[in-house]
């Protein structure tokens, strides 16, 4: 995998994917190898590596990035009856993008 998938890949049109919803700063789509039945990803339009980098200057991109989630959660929890909300750091984050997960369901047979 790609240090950044979702720039490389995702935000420059080289990997198309299923939009559940976007704003001018934050998209969420459906993952595109999912670890689990329902499994949406919800990220920044710009690079941020990690949690862990976000700066005092980027807290308007962090209220719109969880409320991005929040409309994507109440989706799923409407639908499924319950959701999972996490994003991963350090050795745990394949992507070195900034990246939260909204999941459903057991984690798929690999």
């Amino acid at each position: 995998m790609s240090e950044d998938f979702y720039c490389d890949e995702v935000l420059s049109g080289k990997t198309l994917v299923n939009k559940v919803f976007e704003t001018e700063n934050v998209l969420a789509f459906h993952h595109t190898r999912p670890f689990y039945p329902v499994h949406i990803v919800v990220i920044p339009k710009i690079h941020i590596s990690s949690l862990l980098s976000l700066t005092e200057d980027e807290d308007p991109l962090l209220v719109e990035l969880f409320s991005v989630i929040k409309k994507v959660a109440t989706i799923v929890v409407s639908e499924h009856g319950a959701s999972r909300v996490m994003t991963n750091l350090g050795k745990y984050q394949d992507s070195k993008h900034l990246h939260w997960h909204v999941v459903f369901g057991h984690p798929l047979s690999e």
